[in-house]
C-alpha cells in the first residue's frame, strides 16, 4: 500500500514539474512576442520554432539560454529595453543587443537575470545612469556598455562583480572618480574606461589586477600614474594618453616585460628618458610619448621599436644612432641638433627641429645666430640641396627597384651582383657576406626544410645570433609568379608586427639570388612536431591549447586590426612555427592578399590541399572566412595529432554519431585530468567545429574566436569521457562560449 502511495506521489510531482516547465516555456514565448523585437507579422514567424532562430539559443529543456540581437538578425528595426520582460528569463546566461540603435535607459529589472554571465549593450543610444541592480549580477564575466550615452558616476558596488574578466565602458559620459573598488576585480583581463570624463587619480588598487593584458584609460581628465601600475606584468597594451598626467616619466613601466603597445602621449609628464630606455621586451610595436614636457637627450640605447613618437617635447642634444633600431620615428617639434644619422633618411619625421642638418658634412646651426646666417643658408646650402636632390633622384631612377622595396627602412648595401640587401628589425650588424659565410654559400648541410618555391636554411651569424633564411630556388627566381610571391611576403611582413606573426629581419632581392631573413624558430613547424612521435609527446595539452590561441590572435590581428585587412590564404600546420618555448608564429605570407571591400577579391585558388575552404571549389572570391576554415582544420589537427580529414568526412556517417571526443584526441598523450585543461580542450574543439561549418556565413569571425579565448568556458556537467563530437557541433555548446553564428 505504501509503495502504491509513493508511486502516486512521484507521478503527481512529476506531472506538476512537467506542467511547471511547460508553463515557464510558454511564459518565455509570450515575453518574446510581447517584446516587439521580432516581426510577428512575417508569414515565416513561428514562435514554437524559436530555439532554431538565428538570435536565440536554448538549453536541452527548451528554455532560452542566450539572446543575441545584432544588426543583421531577424528582429525589427526599433527596439527598446523597457519592453523586455526580464523576470521571465530565469535561465538567460548571455544577453547581447549590440549596434541596433537601442534608445532609452537600462531598466532596474535587469537585476532579475541572476544567471547572466555575458552582457553586451554596446554601440547603441542608451542614456542615463546605470541602475544599482546592474551590480547585483554577480555571475557576469563579460560586460560591454561602450559607445552609448551613459552618464553619472560608477558605483563602488562594482566590486560585487568578482567574476568579471572583461569590462568595457568606453565612449560614454561617465564622470567622477574611478572607484578604488575596481581593484578588487582580480579576474579582469581587459579593462577599457577610455573616452569618458573621469577625474582625479588612477587608483593605486589597479595594481591588484595582475591578470590584465589590456588597459585603456585614455581621453579622460586623470592626474598622476601610481607606481602600482608597474605590478601589471602581463600587460600587452597600455593606453593612458590624452589625460592630465603629471610628474616624472614613469620609469617603473620597465617592469612590464610583455608590453608591446604603449601610449602616454598628450599629458604633462616631465623628466628625462633613462639611459637604457624601457627594455620591455625583444619587440615593441608602438610607443608614443609625444605632446609631453620631456627634456634631456635621447638615450644612446633603445630596444627595437616599430613606431616611436617623441614629437612635441623639449628634447635637446644630438640625434643618436640608437634610433636606427626604430622602423618609424617622429622626433619633430623638439630642440635637437645635427648631424642627422644616415640610417634615418626614410620613415622619419623631423619637422621644426631647426638645428638638425640632413647630412653630416654640414655643421649644426646655432639657434642664436639664425638670422645672421640667413644669407649663407640661401646662397650656399640651398643650391647644394637642390643638386643633391637631383643626384639622388637620378640614382633612384637607375636602380630599377620596386617602389615598395624603396619604402623599406633598413641598412642597405650593394650585393656582389649589384642589387639591394636590406636589414631592419635587428641589431644592424648583419652583412651580406655574413649570410654567405654562415651558410657556406647556401650549402645543403644548413638546409632545414624545403617548401613549394624555396628552401629554408639555419645560419649562425658572427655575433652568435641564429636566423632562418628562406631562399628562392635559383631556377624559380626568374618565374614572375614566384618572384611576385616573394616580394609580396616582404611587403606584407614589413608592415605588420605581432607577437604571433614571424618576424622578418631583412631580405636580398636579385635576379640571381633572392632570400628572406627571419626570426629562427627552434621547434620548426607545427606539422613537423605533430608528425614526430618524440616531439608530439613533449607537445603537452596545455601547450597545444596555447598554440591554437596564438594562431587565433594572429589571424584576428590580420583580419581586423590592420589598416587594410589581410587574408593569409594558406593557413596550415606547415605554416605555423614554434620556438623553443612552444610559442606559435604564423609564417609564409607569399600568397597573402589585401582585402578591398569595394572589389570582388576574385583570384586564383591558393593554399594547401586539405586546408582550403570548400567554397573556393565553386567561387574565386577570397575573404577572411577562407582563413577561418583553414584555422579550424589546424585547431582540430593540433588536438587530434594528425590531419582531421578522415574525421571530417565521417561525421555524416551514422556509425560515428556516438563518436566521443576522447576517442579522437591524440592517443600519444594521456587524457588530461586537470579540470581547467579539460575545459580548454573542449573550448578549442567547439571553436574548431564552428570554424569548419560548410556555409562561410555561419562561421565566426577570427575576432569573435579570439575574444572567446579570453573568456572562460562555463564548466560542463558532462565528463570528458562522455562528450561526443556531435555535441561539440551543437549550437548549445557554441552559445556557452559565445561562438555561435556571427
Amino acid at each position: 500500500m505504501m509503495i502504491a502511495f509513493l508511486l502516486i506521489c512521484s507521478l503527481t510531482v512529476g506531472t506538476q514539474s512537467a506542467k511547471t516547465t511547460s508553463h515557464k516555456l510558454q511564459m518565455e514565448a509570450n515575453a518574446i512576442i510581447k517584446s516587439g523585437w521580432w516581426n510577428t507579422s512575417d508569414p515565416l514567424f513561428n514562435i514554437s520554432d524559436r530555439c532554431n532562430w538565428y538570435d536565440i539559443f536554448c538549453n536541452k529543456a527548451g528554455s532560452i539560454k542566450a539572446i543575441k540581437i545584432e544588426p543583421w538578425g531577424s528582429q525589427l528595426a526599433t527596439l527598446n529595453l523597457s519592453t523586455f520582460n526580464y523576470s521571465t528569463f530565469h535561465n538567460l546566461e548571455s544577453f547581447v543587443v549590440s549596434s541596433v540603435e537601442l534608445h532609452g535607459t537600462i531598466p532596474k529589472e535587469i537585476g532579475h537575470l541572476s544567471k547572466l554571465t555575458h552582457l553586451d549593450l554596446s554601440g547603441n543610444y542608451l542614456k542615463g545612469e546605470l541602475p544599482p541592480e546592474l551590480w547585483l549580477l554577480k555571475n557576469l564575466t563579460f560586460l560591454d556598455l561602450s559607445y552609448n550615452r551613459f552618464k553619472g558616476e560608477i558605483s563602488s558596488s562594482l566590486e560585487n562583480l568578482k567574476q568579471l574578466e572583461m569590462l568595457n565602458i568606453s565612449n560614454n559620459y561617465f564622470e567622477g572618480y574611478i572607484p578604488f573598488e575596481l581593484g578588487f576585480l582580480k579576474n579582469l583581463i581587459t579593462l577599457n574606461l577610455s573616452n569618458n570624463r573621469f577625474k582625479g587619480e588612477i587608483p593605486s588598487s589597479i595594481g591588484n589586477l595582475t591578470q590584465l593584458w589590456g588597459l585603456d584609460i585614455s581621453h579622460n581628465n586623470l592626474g598622476s600614474i601610481p607606481h602600482e601600475l608597474g605590478f601589471l606584468e602581463n600587460l600587452y597594451t597600455l593606453d593612458l594618453s590624452h589625460n592630465r598626467l603629471n610628474g616624472n616619466l614613469p620609469i617603473f613601466l620597465s617592469n612590464l616585460t610583455k608590453l608591446e603597445y604603449l601610449d602616454i602621449s598628450h599629458n604633462l609628464l616631465i623628466g628625462t628618458l633613462p639611459s637604457k630606455f624601457f627594455p620591455f621586451s625583444d619587440y615593441i610595436s608602438s610607443m608614443d610619448l609625444s605632446h609631453n614636457l620631456i627634456n634631456g637627450e635621447i638615450p644612446s640605447y633603445i630596444v627595437y621599436i616599430y613606431r616611436f613618437n617623441l614629437s612635441n617635447n623639449n628634447l635637446t642634444g644630438t640625434i643618436p644612432q640608437s634610433l636606427c633600431n626604430v622602423y618609424y620615428v617622429d622626433i619633430s617639434y623638439n630642440c635637437l641638433e645635427g648631424p642627422f644619422p644616415s640610417c634615418l633618411q626614410l620613415n622619419t619625421t623631423t619637422r621644426e627641429n631647426s638645428d638638425v642638418c640632413s647630412f653630416s658634412k654640414f655643421q649644426p646651426w646655432s639657434p642664436h645666430k639664425k638670422n645672421n646666417k640667413l644669407k649663407h643658408i640661401v646662397v650656399i646650402v640651398l643650391p647644394i640641396l637642390i643638386i643633391l636632390v637631383l643626384v639622388f633622384s637620378l640614382l633612384i631612377y637607375l636602380k630599377h627597384h620596386h617602389n615598395s622595396t624603396n619604402k623599406l627602412h633598413g641598412n642597405i648595401t650593394k650585393t656582389k651582383n649589384g642589387d639591394m640587401f636590406c636589414i631592419w628589425n635587428y641589431d644592424g650588424k648583419i652583412a651580406y657576406d655574413d649570410i654567405i659565410k654562415a651558410t657556406e654559400d647556401f650549402d645543403m648541410r644548413y638546409c632545414i626544410g624545403t617548401g613549394a618555391y624555396g628552401s629554408v636554411y639555419r645560419a649562425q651569424l658572427p655575433s652568435g645570433k641564429v636566423v632562418a633564411l628562406k631562399k628562392l630556388h635559383g631556377y624559380e627566381a626568374e618565374v614572375p609568379s614566384f618572384d611576385e610571391s616573394f616580394k609580396n611576403e616582404v611587403r606584407i611582413l614589413s608592415e605588420i608586427k605581432h607577437r604571433h606573426i614571424v618576424k622578418l629581419y631583412g631580405f636580398c632581392l636579385h635576379k640571381r639570388i633572392m632570400f628572406l631573413i627571419y626570426q629562427y624558430m627552434e621547434k620548426g613547424s607545427l606539422f613537423s612536431v605533430l608528425y614526430d612521435d618524440v616531439e608530439a609527446v613533449e607537445f603537452k595539452w596545455r601547450t597545444r591549447v596555447n598554440t591554437v590561441k596564438g594562431i587565433a590572435f594572429a589571424l584576428s590581428y590580420l583580419h581586423h586590426e590592420c589598416t587594410t585587412p589581410i587574408v593569409h590564404r594558406d593557413v596550415s600546420s606547415s605554416n605555423i612555427l614554434l620556438n623553443s618555448e612552444w610559442h606559435a608564429s604564423v609564417c609564409d605570407f607569399g600568397t597573402s592578399r589585401l582585402l578591398q571591400y569595394d572589389s570582388s577579391n576574385r583570384t586564383i585558388v591558393a593554399g594547401t590541399i586539405g586546408y582550403i575552404a570548400p567554397e573556393l571549389a565553386y567561387t574565386m572570391a577570397v575573404n577572411e572566412k577562407c582563413d577561418v576554415y583553414s584555422f579550424g582544420v589546424v585547431a582540430l589537427e593540433t588536438l587530434v595529432g594528425r590531419h582531421p580529414g578522415d574525421l571530417l568526412s565521417s561525421l555524416q556517417s551514422s556509425s560515428t554519431q556516438s563518436l566521443k571526443l576522447c576517442q579522437v584526441l591524440d592517443q600519444r598523450l594521456p587524457l588530461p585530468n586537470n579540470e581547467i585543461v579539460i575545459r580548454h580542450i573542449i573550448h578549442v574543439a567547439i571553436v574548431a567545429f564552428a570554424c569548419l561549418t560548410i556555409d562561410p556565413r555561419s562561421r565566426p569571425t577570427m575576432k569573435r574566436v579570439s575574444q572567446s579565448f579570453v573568456t572562460e568556458l562555463t564548466p560542463l556537467s558532462i565528463p570528458l569521457s562522455e562528450i561526443s563530437v556531435q555535441q561539440l557541433m551543437s549550437e548549445e555548446l557554441r552559445a556557452l562560449i559565445y561562438i555561435g553564428n556571427p
